[in-house]
């Protein structure tokens, strides 16, 4: 029995040895090198799925239709939980998220410091420095002539940070076509020749649960991301399509950006 139990004192006490020592190995290779994230942006009407020509009802009892619904995001900032950042790069953060191109509205930022990551921040437009950039430097979703035109005024270089068109009975009629409709192109970075108002709006968003945990040779995170198109209508101001249905980077559109700063939240994370 003496012998036994030595045996068996012997063998515990090498099991208690070699698991921790191979579970702090494992956990130190899976924290080292970079990965990739992915966002998805789910367009949303309040609880509704955004569905271009179906008919939803704004904060002040209009309805509305949408027709457009495209934004720049950029400038991306990860945190990580014990508070790391990690910056994208400048070139590799500009996305234009179009309603009607599926593809657009699911982005991904790569090579990213592996970790748990909790906090996301992005800018909703395009910075001063990028707007005023030569040409050459402004390619693919930045290109006024590719991806970005009809998202660029050439009046104070200015890119349309956010787009929304579409129809409402509170509109008043269009005499060229007979429609009703409604326009907000919100735009303006402070301006280049002359200034002008500041709609760049900064979004800090933190995960609601689950951190996203970037690997290398694993699948990116996913993180799924709900933007409610309709709050451009609903907080911290009240938006009456009857009283002001156009804005092209009047002062009303520092109104409808203080508005849709508030559009996104993120929903959920789906880890590999």
């Amino acid at each position: 029995m003496q012998k036994l139990s030595f045996w068996a004192l012997s063998l515990f006490a090498a099991i208690i040895a070699v698991v921790p020592a191979c579970k702090n190995d494992h956990d130190h290779d899976d924290i080292t090198g970079f990965g990739d994230v992915e966002i998805e942006f789910d367009h949303q009407a309040g609880s509704s799925a955004l569905v271009l020509g179906n008919e939803y009802t704004t904060a002040a009892g209009e309805q509305v239709r949408f027709t457009t619904f495209d934004y720049f995001v950029s400038n991306f900032v990860l945190t990580n939980k014990d508070g790391f950042t990690y910056t994208v790069p400048k070139n590799e953060c500009y996305f234009l998220v179009k309603h009607d191109d599926p593809d657009s509205r699911e982005i991904k930022l790569k090579n990213i410091p592996a970790g748990d990551y909790t906090g996301l921040r992005f800018t909703i437009g395009v910075d001063s420095a990028k707007s005023v950039s030569p040409i050459a430097e402004r390619t693919g979703a930045l290109d006024p002539a590719g991806a970005a035109n009809g998202h660029y005024w050439s009046l104070n270089s200015g890119y349309i940070f956010m787009k929304m068109d579409g129809t409402s009975p509170a509109a008043p009629v269009e005499p060229s076509t007979g429609e009703r409709i409604f326009q907000y192109h919100v735009g303006l970075f402070g301006g280049y020749n002359s200034k002008t108002i500041n709609n760049l709006k900064v979004i800090n968003l933190t995960v609601p649960s689950e951190a996203a945990e970037v690997r290398q040779d694993h699948e990116a995170p996913h993180f799924h991301m709900y933007v409610d198109a309709l709050e451009v209508f609903t907080s911290p101001n009240t938006v009456k399509i009857a009283d002001k249905p156009f804005s092209h980077g009047d002062a009303f559109s520092a109104t409808l950006s203080s508005n849709y700063a508030d559009m996104f939240a993120i929903d959920h994370v789906h880890n590999h």
